[in-house]
């Protein structure tokens, strides 16, 4: 990933992992990374409504796609949903990885590292931000 940097990957890598441990699948179209955009999809459309999510996601696939040509079948759905998934061969996890690195980048961008972390322990209650290299702003 040539424009986030190796925490953020590092960190996504660990939400993608936890994620896998929830279902043993390991079909494209329903992989850990759909699995972890659609989980915080939800979450998220609470926080800055469905136009917001779907903005946020446009350009997160945008970002991916520029990295990784093969993502071109991935299309955002209205309400923010990602389909084309399935279109990718086996052997193109990290392509489907960088749709989540990129969310991630973007969100600890937009919302701060913080929220972002908060939102990661909702979603996966599990997950210890000790666990990333991500630093977290002590609150006073």
């Amino acid at each position: 990933m040539t424009s986030t940097s190796s925490a953020i990957w590092e960190f996504a890598l660990h939400v993608i992992a936890l994620e896998r441990q929830h279902d043993g699948r390991t079909d494209a179209s329903e992989g850990p990374a759909t699995r972890v955009c659609e989980k915080l999809r939800v979450p998220l459309v609470k926080l800055i409504g469905v136009a917001g999510y779907r903005a946020l996601i446009l350009r997160t696939v945008a970002l991916a796609k520029r990295e990784f040509p093969m993502l071109i079948p991935l299309e955002v759905q209205p309400d923010g949903s990602l389909q084309g998934f399935d279109k990718l061969g086996p052997n193109d996890a990290e392509a489907g990885n960088a749709v989540v690195v990129y969310l991630l980048s973007l969100l600890v961008t937009f919302i701060g590292k913080t929220l972002t972390i908060q939102l990661i322990c909702n979603a996966w209650p599990e997950f210890s931000a000790e666990q990333t290299d991500l630093k977290v702003e002590k609150q006073l």
